[in-house]
């Protein structure tokens, strides 16, 4: 699903900022959805969350502890247009901010068509999708081709972009 929504929720709560659009927390129970995940994916290497230090945290230690690279593609990252807009209006970038209620699935390739069915038939699933792919790389990085047909690193967050929600 989207990403940011947890972070950006309570941090709108706690200074008391209003956007048009209201923007909730994302927190969730995933043990139903982690079910149906493993029913049809039975060789899925890790599955984590993406909470504190957001999903490019998460990639980034992933790409570190497995000894692999990581590239994964902007248009498949799910940002949801309210979250963009606020990231952007307070200088953040949602790679970083805290999610709960998501998870990153790492599973083999002839079985991520019928992974992403599987999420997506589920209601916490709905915005579920492909982001990337690991690919050979000592120097364990993140990657991210952009939008625009560049290629930026996904670094790892220095300090901390928003104190620290719970």
């Amino acid at each position: 699903g989207t990403i940011g929504d947890h972070g950006v929720a309570v941090l709108s709560k706690r200074e008391g900022l209003t956007f048009d659009t209201e923007i909730v927390s994302d927190a969730a129970a995933l043990h139903t959805l982690v079910a149906a995940m493993i029913k049809v994916a039975p060789n899925i290497h890790t599955m984590r969350d993406p909470t504190r230090g957001g999903l490019a945290t998460l990639l980034n230690e992933i790409a570190q502890e497995s000894g692999v690279g990581i590239v994964i593609q902007e248009n498949e990252v799910p940002v949801a247009p309210a979250v963009q807009g606020a990231c952007e209006l307070l200088g953040l970038d949602p790679l970083y901010v805290a999610n709960e209620g998501k998870l990153v699935a790492f599973c083999p390739q002839d079985e991520a068509e019928a992974l992403l069915a599987a999420m997506r038939a589920h209601p916490l699933g709905r915005r579920a999708s492909i982001i990337g792919t690991v690919v050979d790389d000592q120097d364990r990085f993140v990657q991210m081709e952009t939008s625009f047909g560049g290629c930026r690193l996904v670094d790892w967050l220095v300090g901390e972009q928003l104190p620290r929600i719970c």
